[in-house]
Protein backbone atom coordinates (compact mmCIF):
# COMPACT_ATOMS: atom_id res chain seq x y z
CA UNK A 1 0.00 0.00 0.00
CA UNK A 2 2.84 2.36 0.47
CA UNK A 3 4.44 1.70 -2.48
CA UNK A 4 1.41 2.42 -4.37
CA UNK A 5 0.97 5.70 -2.41
CA UNK A 6 4.60 6.90 -3.05
CA UNK A 7 4.19 6.08 -6.91
CA UNK A 8 1.04 8.12 -7.16
CA UNK A 9 2.57 11.02 -5.34
CA UNK A 10 5.72 10.75 -7.32
CA UNK A 11 3.19 10.83 -10.73
CA UNK A 12 1.38 14.03 -9.43
CA UNK A 13 4.35 15.98 -8.59
CA UNK A 14 6.34 14.95 -12.27
CA UNK A 15 2.68 16.05 -13.53
CA UNK A 16 2.83 19.06 -11.53
CA UNK A 17 6.02 20.24 -13.10
CA UNK A 18 4.84 19.60 -16.34
CA UNK A 19 1.90 21.71 -15.75
CA UNK A 20 4.69 24.56 -14.67
CA UNK A 21 6.76 24.48 -17.43
CA UNK A 22 4.02 24.62 -19.83
CA UNK A 23 2.98 27.93 -18.98
CA UNK A 24 4.49 30.99 -21.02
CA UNK A 25 7.16 33.05 -19.73
CA UNK A 26 7.75 35.98 -21.16
CA UNK A 27 10.83 38.48 -21.18
CA UNK A 28 11.48 41.59 -22.48
CA UNK A 29 14.77 43.15 -24.08
CA UNK A 30 16.50 45.71 -22.33
CA UNK A 31 18.66 47.59 -24.79
CA UNK A 32 17.68 49.57 -27.91
CA UNK A 33 19.79 46.97 -29.92
CA UNK A 34 20.26 43.38 -28.92
CA UNK A 35 21.94 41.05 -31.10
CA UNK A 36 19.66 37.33 -32.12
CA UNK A 37 22.07 34.31 -32.88
CA UNK A 38 22.09 30.98 -34.52
CA UNK A 39 23.40 29.30 -31.41
CA UNK A 40 23.72 29.48 -27.62
CA UNK A 41 27.66 31.22 -27.85
CA UNK A 42 28.74 34.71 -28.24
CA UNK A 43 30.58 32.57 -31.00
CA UNK A 44 28.07 32.06 -32.79
CA UNK A 45 27.10 34.30 -35.92
CA UNK A 46 23.53 37.09 -35.85
CA UNK A 47 20.85 35.97 -37.33
CA UNK A 48 19.34 39.84 -36.91
CA UNK A 49 18.96 42.72 -34.79
CA UNK A 50 16.20 44.16 -32.79
CA UNK A 51 16.13 47.50 -32.43
CA UNK A 52 13.45 48.05 -29.84
CA UNK A 53 13.62 48.26 -26.62
CA UNK A 54 10.79 46.75 -24.01
CA UNK A 55 10.06 43.94 -27.16
CA UNK A 56 8.29 41.29 -25.14
CA UNK A 57 9.36 37.71 -26.69
CA UNK A 58 8.58 34.42 -25.59
CA UNK A 59 11.20 31.89 -23.91
CA UNK A 60 11.45 28.59 -25.14
CA UNK A 61 14.64 27.22 -24.48
CA UNK A 62 17.68 27.89 -21.96
CA UNK A 63 21.36 26.75 -22.63
CA UNK A 64 23.77 28.35 -19.80
CA UNK A 65 24.14 32.18 -19.99
CA UNK A 66 21.65 32.24 -23.51
CA UNK A 67 17.95 32.13 -23.98
CA UNK A 68 15.86 30.49 -26.85
CA UNK A 69 13.34 33.19 -27.64
CA UNK A 70 10.49 33.35 -29.91
CA UNK A 71 8.81 36.57 -31.12
CA UNK A 72 5.38 37.61 -32.38
CA UNK A 73 6.50 37.27 -35.85
CA UNK A 74 8.08 33.38 -35.21
CA UNK A 75 11.33 34.79 -35.10
CA UNK A 76 13.55 32.63 -33.02
CA UNK A 77 17.00 32.76 -31.73
CA UNK A 78 19.40 32.85 -28.68
CA UNK A 79 19.98 36.17 -26.69
CA UNK A 80 22.50 36.34 -23.94
CA UNK A 81 20.58 36.67 -20.55
CA UNK A 82 21.75 40.09 -20.08
CA UNK A 83 19.91 41.66 -22.79
CA UNK A 84 16.54 40.26 -21.16
CA UNK A 85 14.68 41.10 -18.06
CA UNK A 86 11.26 39.99 -16.62
CA UNK A 87 8.59 40.72 -19.05
CA UNK A 88 7.25 44.64 -18.83
CA UNK A 89 5.76 45.17 -21.53
CA UNK A 90 3.06 43.70 -24.13
CA UNK A 91 1.99 44.29 -27.64
CA UNK A 92 -2.39 44.65 -28.66
CA UNK A 93 -3.12 42.46 -31.20
CA UNK A 94 -6.64 44.30 -31.57
CA UNK A 95 -7.42 48.15 -32.03
CA UNK A 96 -8.16 49.34 -28.47
CA UNK A 97 -8.60 52.55 -26.71
CA UNK A 98 -6.78 53.71 -23.91
CA UNK A 99 -8.63 55.36 -20.65
CA UNK A 100 -7.89 57.43 -18.11
CA UNK A 101 -9.12 55.32 -15.73
CA UNK A 102 -9.90 51.30 -15.85
CA UNK A 103 -13.08 51.23 -17.13
CA UNK A 104 -14.85 51.23 -20.63
CA UNK A 105 -17.27 54.74 -18.98
CA UNK A 106 -13.77 56.36 -18.16
CA UNK A 107 -12.88 59.15 -20.70
CA UNK A 108 -11.02 57.57 -23.11
CA UNK A 109 -7.42 59.04 -24.17
CA UNK A 110 -6.70 57.79 -27.77
CA UNK A 111 -7.06 55.16 -29.94
CA UNK A 112 -4.36 52.44 -30.11
CA UNK A 113 -3.66 50.44 -33.20
CA UNK A 114 -3.09 46.39 -33.48
CA UNK A 115 0.60 46.08 -33.23
CA UNK A 116 1.30 48.72 -31.04
CA UNK A 117 3.78 48.20 -27.74
CA UNK A 118 2.69 49.11 -24.55
CA UNK A 119 4.57 49.30 -21.41
CA UNK A 120 3.43 48.22 -18.12
CA UNK A 121 3.15 50.43 -15.23
CA UNK A 122 0.83 47.39 -13.23
CA UNK A 123 -1.81 45.47 -13.69
CA UNK A 124 -5.23 44.90 -11.88
CA UNK A 125 -8.37 43.24 -12.31
CA UNK A 126 -8.18 42.12 -15.78
CA UNK A 127 -6.79 46.25 -16.96
CA UNK A 128 -3.56 47.13 -17.39
CA UNK A 129 -2.05 50.72 -16.55
CA UNK A 130 0.36 51.52 -19.08
CA UNK A 131 2.57 54.06 -21.03
CA UNK A 132 3.60 54.50 -25.06
CA UNK A 133 5.30 57.36 -26.72
CA UNK A 134 3.63 60.13 -24.76
CA UNK A 135 0.10 58.29 -23.72
CA UNK A 136 -0.17 56.99 -20.57
CA UNK A 137 -3.69 55.63 -19.73
CA UNK A 138 -5.73 52.42 -18.57
CA UNK A 139 -6.14 49.38 -21.48
CA UNK A 140 -8.31 46.03 -20.81
CA UNK A 141 -5.99 43.04 -21.14
CA UNK A 142 -6.98 40.64 -23.32
CA UNK A 143 -5.90 39.91 -27.02
CA UNK A 144 -2.53 40.74 -26.43
CA UNK A 145 0.80 39.01 -26.75
CA UNK A 146 3.89 39.35 -24.10
CA UNK A 147 1.95 39.31 -20.79
CA UNK A 148 0.62 35.89 -18.92
CA UNK A 149 -2.13 36.38 -16.67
Amino acid sequence: MTKKISIWFLCLFILGIQVINAEEQFLSLKKNKTNVRYGPSLDDPIKYIYKKINLPVRLIDTKENFRRIIDLENNSGWIHHKMLRPSNSFIILGNRILFKEPSFFSRPIVKLEKGRLLVIRKCENNWCNVTTEKYSGWVKNDNIWGLTK
